[in-house]
C-alpha cells in the first residue's frame, strides 16, 4: 500500500488478471475494452480477439434484443439492480457452445458522474445449473411415481 492508504494501480491490475472468475469491462455503446484472463477461460477468447468487439461474442442472438434493452436504460440512468443481485442468464463460448453464467455489474461513471461503461464480474456455472436440473428432473420423476402410486 502506499503511504496514503490508497491501493496502486498494479495490485489492482494483479487482482483482475489472476482472478479466475471473468472481469469484463464495455464502455457505452457495448464494446468490449478490458478483457481478463478469467475471460480467456470462460469464454475462449483471447483479450487481443475480444477487446473492440461487442458483447455480442457472448451473448446468444435469442436474448440481445432483452440484454441491449436493460443495457442502454443502465447506461442512461447509471442505476441496475445487479450490483447486489445475481444475474443468471445462459452465454456463449467462441465454438458456439452455451454455458451458464451469474455476474454482477459495477456501473463506471467518470468524476462528473456520466456513465462511462460497466464491468462485470461473471462466473460459469455450468456444472452446477446441470446437477441442479438432474436433480428437479429426477425430483419430478419422483413425485410422478408416488402419485401414479396412490
Amino acid at each position: 500500500m502506499e503511504p496514503t492508504g490508497r491501493t496502486p494501480e498494479w495490485l489492482c491490475r494483479r487482482i483482475v488478471e489472476g482472478a479466475h472468475d471473468a472481469v469484463i469491462f464495455a464502455d457505452r455503446e457495448g464494446k468490449i475494452r478490458l478483457w481478463n484472463t478469467g475471460a480467456e477461460e470462460i469464454f475462449g477468447y483471447t483479450a487481443a480477439e475480444a477487446v473492440g468487439q461487442s458483447l455480442d461474442i457472448i451473448i446468444p442472438e435469442r436474448h440481445r434484443a432483452r440484454h441491449w434493452e436493460g443495457y442502454y436504460r443502465v447506461m442512461g440512468t447509471g442505476v441496475t439492480r445487479y450490483g447486489r443481485d445475481l444475474l443468471k442468464v445462459p452465454a456463449l463460448r467462441k465454438g458456439g457452445s452455451r454455458i451458464s453464467i451469474e455476474f454482477t455489474i459495477v456501473p463506471v461513471k467518470d468524476d462528473a458522474g456520466q456513465m462511462l461503461g460497466v464491468a462485470a464480474i461473471i462466473r460459469d456455472v455450468t456444472q452446477r445449473w446441470e446437477e441442479e436440473k438432474a436433480l428437479r428432473t429426477r425430483l419430478a420423476q419422483l413425485e410422478a411415481q408416488l402419485t401414479a402410486s396412490r
